[in-house]
Formats: C-alpha cells, structure tokens, sequence
C-alpha cells in the first residue's frame, strides 16, 4: 500500500508572523507600532529598512530556517532594482519553496 508522505512546510501566514517579528527585533517596536506590515511591503520604500537592517534580518532568517535558506545568497543574486521592490511575499514564497 502506498503512504501518504505529508510535508510539514510552514504555511504563509506562519512564515509571515516570524518575519514579521524579525523586522520588529531590526527597525525597533516603536516604528513597527506606526505601520501596517503587510506580506505585500516592500523592504525600503514601506519598511524604509537601510542595508544594514537587512543584512541583520537576513541573519536572523538564516539562523532561524537553517542551512536550507539560503537567503543571502538568493540576494546576492539579484540586481540592485530587485533588492528595492523586494516585498516579503517574496521572500515568503522563497522560504515556502526551499522548505
């Protein structure tokens, strides 16, 4: 009899909550509390995040989904307009598919 193999992928809105909290440990609660983060925020222009906020909430990302997420490599791969319009959706979608 074949068995069912069931993954135990995260699903989008629990992958959502954790960035969500990365990016309050990163920018600070006090400007989290003034926005509404969505999964179609974009890194700089809705989070106003500087490369230094997201180079600390990659590391947070990679230590926390492990070796398998790659995500400063998947960044290092893009061109600087990408990194721009970057939104977490993407990078939801991106943890989704590697999981």
């Amino acid at each position: 009899m074949d068995q069912l193999i069931q993954e135990n992928k995260l699903s989008k809105e629990e992958i959502f909550e954790t960035l969500n909290q990365f990016i309050t440990e990163v920018i600070g609660e006090e400007f989290v509390e003034e926005m509404d983060i969505t999964p179609a925020s974009s890194f700089t222009k809705d989070l106003e995040m500087d490369s230094i906020e997201i180079v600390a909430f990659s590391e947070k990302v990679k230590n926390h989904f492990g070796p398998n997420i790659d995500f400063t490599g998947w960044l290092s791969n893009m061109d600087l307009d990408e990194i721009i319009r970057l939104k977490l959706e993407d990078i939801i979608n991106y943890i989704r598919e590697c999981q």
